[in-house]
């Protein structure tokens, strides 16, 4: 067993690092030495700003989005269109779409996709919420912006009976090539995709 090289405190902080996503143990000893060396540069604002979050932050109880406010910005800016509903998986989901600028809609986080195996069923996401905001007048079309694999998939269609008795036009993102991609480098369930959805040139 490796000698620890570091007190306590150093080693809970580069415990608690390598519990983010995409920082493995090494990762976390080195943002941890970053910030030890930066402490008055970093540190000291990124605790402040970590308490912050702690008190401010919350969930939207209109979409599920999280934000300062209650509910939060997407939810009460007057520009966005209140009859498209893009539902996504998760909240990051939500701010790739932002960041896209791909649609001026409102959105409904689901908080996860079904996914029987992991013991995560209909009564574990807000699709009840969901299929009641699709029945408000102003909502036309509900757009399913989940992944495509197979839960994600297996959600949009559970979604989509439960919305065969509102009266709006439920929709999904598109599959098929990327923009800038290569059919070389493309996966077979792409390619189908792709060749079914073919639209007009």
């Amino acid at each position: 067993m490796a000698a620890s090289v570091a007190g306590p405190e150093i080693e809970r902080l580069i415990q608690l690092l390598a519990r983010l996503p995409g920082l493995g143990p090494r990762s976390a000893r080195r943002a941890a030495l970053h910030l030890i060396k930066k402490r008055e540069a970093l540190m000291t604002p990124l605790t402040a700003a970590l308490q912050v979050a702690i008190e401010k932050i919350q969930v939207c109880k209109t979409c599920g989005n999280i934000d300062t406010q209650n509910p939060c910005t997407v939810c009460t800016d007057p520009r966005r269109d209140p009859s498209i509903i893009v539902v996504v998986a998760d909240v990051a989901d939500l701010w790739a779409l932002e960041r896209a600028n791909a649609t001026n809609g409102r959105y409904h986080v689901l908080g996860a996709t079904l996914s029987p195996l992991d013991g995560v069923g209909p009564q574990d996401l807000t699709i009840d919420q969901l299929v009641a905001r699709a029945h408000a007048p102003e909502v036309s079309e509900i757009i399913l912006a989940l992944n495509a694999t197979v839960d994600g998939q297996t959600t949009a269609h559970y979604i989509t009976d439960l919305l065969s008795e509102a009266n709006v036009r439920v929709t999904r993102l598109a599959h098929g090539v990327p923009v800038g991609g290569e059919l070389d480098y493309l996966d077979e369930g792409t390619l189908s995709a792709a060749m079914r959805q073919r639209t007009l040139f």
